[in-house]
């Protein structure tokens, strides 16, 4: 190939090159948008993201260290500050493309349009995580149950919340779920837990010192609070045993703290129990017959069997 082939198609290349960074997209009136201008305001807007990102993160991180500050205030602070941060980069950014921002009335009508069929979701995700920041019906760090899991709130970004299970796995879940369905926020208010641990004992065991016991556990236990004292109910004389329910209360800071609380009180009692002599109850039947005539019941000697089998 000759330099006057390579040149013309060179040539060609620049051209296509020339009429595609100058092609028109949109044009209403005077004003027109063409694909340079949309290339370089997409490209000032994502360098102005990462740069309102780490001067976020940075801010953030200036007011954790000051300490003055919980961590959900802290994060609705962050939240507030990289959302002006992205409008002052799109403001700011339109212009040196070229762009007129008066364009936008005009296209108000499609864009409205196009969130009413494609994303009402995600702007419902949005709005719903504003209000999430404002009201805190959950916060970062507070143990709740949505739908079937539970686990610790993670973060709450702007489509959705991530929950920290106690598996180790994270849920992402809508922000909109938190609004439109119940959730069960064990950590609202504060920390204190309720935990009830329930146990049978064999009929004929001296209740008053399974209630001693009960109350003795609960009491020498370091993480149970002392401040609402545990209590013990008698709560039925069940099938095949007496029904106790031991009533305590306790600070949790994760979603398995009060399950292992419950854990450490039940090998307690069992230990006290083998102690004190008091049974455990376990399910028992007594079968009865009712014949018309009595049973008849012959006893078969080893040697019998074995000849018989012969």
């Amino acid at each position: 190939m000759n330099t006057e082939k390579i040149g013309e198609l060179w040539a060609q290349f620049s051209e296509w090159l020339t009429f595609i960074w100058h092609f028109e997209l949109y044009k209403s009136g005077s004003s027109s948008v063409a694909f340079n201008q949309v290339f370089i305001a997409i490209t000032l807007v994502i360098i102005g993201l990462l740069i309102s990102k780490r001067i976020s993160n940075s801010i953030g991180n200036r007011i954790r260290k000051i300490g003055k500050l919980n961590e959900n205030t802290t994060h609705v602070l962050q939240r507030i500050i990289s959302l002006v941060f992205i409008a002052v980069i799109v403001l700011v950014a339109l212009p040196i493309a070229g762009i007129p921002i008066t364009i936008f009335t005009v296209m108000g009508g499609a864009v409205a349009i196009g969130v009413g069929f494609g994303a009402q979701n995600l702007f419902n995700n949005l709005i719903s995580g504003i209000i999430l920041m404002a009201e805190k019906p959950i916060r970062i760090g507070d143990i709740i149950v949505a739908g079937d899991s539970e686990g610790k709130v993670a973060d709450i970004g702007n489509r959705c919340t991530r929950i920290r299970r106690g598996d180790g796995v994270d849920l992402l879940v809508p922000n909109s779920h938190f609004l439109e369905q119940p959730v069960i926020n064990w950590t609202l208010f504060d920390s204190d837990l309720r935990g009830t641990l329930t146990i049978g004992v064999a009929y004929g065991s001296p209740v008053l010192k399974v209630k001693e016991i009960l109350l003795q556990v609960a009491n020498e236990h370091p993480k149970v609070l002392q401040k609402q004292p545990p209590f013990v109910l008698f709560d039925d004389f069940g099938d095949n045993a007496l029904i106790f329910n031991l009533f305590f209360w306790s600070c949790v800071t994760m979603p398995m703290d009060l399950r292992k609380v419950t854990s450490e009180l039940r090998f307690k009692i069992d230990e006290l129990f083998a102690e004190a002599g008091i049974c455990i109850a376990f399910p028992q039947r007594d079968i009865h017959l009712d014949t018309l005539k009595p049973l008849e019941v012959r006893m078969v000697s080893n040697d019998q069997k074995n000849t018989t089998k012969m």
